[in-house]
């Protein structure tokens, strides 16, 4: 039995080095490009979106938080598809050589997901997911998950599949006496507000622009809020009503793709590991802030030891 269980998106991720003109140019052909921390996705990209990736890395929400949890410690499966092409990739090998469980993920007739990550001079960036793969989770997929994910201390999702199939599991979790304690990473907004609604979910982990894109969504939310707002401090309030606020260290940032993720992943394992809320987030904000120092969503992942050390020394 895994005590985390993380359904979402699996992606190749191809990453882009981009100056502020590189970017200028591609909003203005592209009226729907994201600005800068956004996640947007698309079915087809358009012919002409023709980029050349600096480098191809190992992504998707999912996939990312699911490495960090392990990373901290926690026994942590995996819930999602692939497409036929994820040897070629590497993509579940890289997963089970950091040691999350891929037994459970299905293999789809579409190419495995794609995310295109822009990153510019300062770091930060701008991400563009196809979803290939991960657009096939459908309910017979994870109707048949269920025990793995009802026998699981905690449920990470975000919104990088189907909503409907996810919907549909936490209607059913919501009367199960045993069900997980449930994470969901809005991220990207658009869609999600059903998940919201769902009484099974516990926390919700929005950054600032998703915290402002399901503001009226959010006045109706029963659960925890931790809010994720880059280097400034984390909030987490309940019922628009302010808990307490979590400083993260200071760094000096390359890349922050994937900080978010890592927030979530590391969030999720140490609820597991029963420390309370206030340091499960404490260690989950400077697990997120130490993940920004290396190039790439997992390649800078902390262990136990580097956020125990980190928050000594501050």
């Amino acid at each position: 039995m895994s005590r985390v269980v993380s359904l979402g998106s699996i992606n190749v991720d191809r990453v882009v080095s981009a100056t502020d003109a590189d970017l200028a140019a591609f909003a203005e052909r592209f009226a729907w490009f994201p600005e800068r921390g956004r996640t947007i996705r698309i079915d087809r990209l358009p012919d002409d979106f023709t980029v050349d990736a600096d480098e191809r890395r190992h992504g998707g929400k999912g996939a990312n938080q699911a490495v960090a949890a392990v990373r901290v410690g926690a026994s942590t499966a995996m819930l999602g598809k692939v497409g036929r092409d994820h040897g070629r990739f590497g993509v579940l090998a890289a997963l089970a050589d950091a040691g999350v469980d891929v037994d459970r993920i299905g293999t789809a007739d579409a190419p495995t997901g794609t995310a295109y990550v822009f990153v510019d001079d300062s770091g930060d960036n701008r991400i563009v997911v196809v979803p290939g793969a991960n657009a096939t989770v459908g309910r017979p997929y994870v109707r048949n998950q269920y025990d793995a994910v009802r026998d699981a201390d905690c449920l990470l999702l975000q919104n990088e599949v189907p909503v409907a199939p996810v919907e549909s599991l936490l209607a059913d979790l919501a009367g199960d006496p045993r069900r997980p304690t449930v994470v969901l990473d809005p991220a990207p907004p658009e869609g999600v507000d059903p998940l919201l609604a769902c009484e099974a979910v516990d926390y919700c982990t929005p950054n600032e622009h998703e915290y402002a894109a399901l503001e009226d969504s959010l006045d109706g939310f029963d659960g925890v809020v931790v809010r994720k707002r880059g280097g400034a401090p984390v909030v987490v309030e309940r019922a628009g009503k302010r808990l307490f606020t979590v400083e993260p260290p200071t760094v000096d940032p390359v890349d922050t793709t994937g900080a978010g993720d890592v927030l979530n992943g590391v969030l999720a394992a140490r609820l597991v590991a029963g420390v309370s809320l206030r340091k499960a987030v404490a260690d989950a904000t400077v697990a997120g802030s130490l993940a920004t120092r290396e190039a790439g969503a997992r390649n800078g992942v902390p262990t136990l030891d580097d956020i125990r050390s980190t928050r000594g020394a501050n």
